[in-house]
């Protein structure tokens, strides 16, 4: 009897210990064939779930982002300061590793490529809408500047 497989379920499964990989590795040092290695995968069958690279990568910041979203909610009824400082509490601890990862993905891109990147737009809506929750849309950019360049200052400074 043939083995029933939730592909569904497989590729979430992939994408999961995927982003791992990209975190511990980088994006331009990745290639299907490495990856696919990594997950004790064919690299047929990784192909089989994406198409490409690019298309595995965003498969991937999507599924981070949305890990990202649950773990950014904050108690509505806590003080604005409060929540700020524990949205900072949760993005702290991946921060670094995040930043290199992204700074890589993004190099030799132009402006107008990141711009028009969806797993760059997705990162950077799950951010604001994150802020906004707390701070309202006013203060949005303004607060989510001084966020990350806090955690930048502090991952700069060896504290992070």
């Amino acid at each position: 009897m043939p083995k029933v497989v939730d592909h569904e379920a497989y590729k979430i499964e992939l994408t999961s210990e995927a982003s791992k990989y990209f975190s511990e590795q980088g994006y331009h040092g990745a290639s299907m064939r490495k990856v696919a290695e990594y997950l004790g995968v064919s690299k047929s069958a990784l192909y089989h779930y994406f198409s490409s690279k690019e298309e595995l990568f965003l498969a991937c910041t999507e599924f981070v982002m949305a890990r990202a979203k649950q773990d950014f909610s904050t108690n509505e009824n806590e003080p604005e300061a409060q929540r700020l400082e524990q949205l900072i509490e949760v993005m702290r601890p991946d921060f670094g590793s995040e930043m290199l990862l992204m700074m890589d993905f993004m190099r030799g891109k132009s402006k107008e490529a990141v711009a028009k990147d969806n797993a760059m737009k997705l990162a950077l809506e799950t951010y604001y809408e994150s802020i906004t929750d707390i701070v309202g849309e006013a203060r949005a950019e303004s607060e989510l500047e001084a966020l990350l360049g806090k955690l930048l200052l502090e991952y700069m400074s060896g504290k992070i």
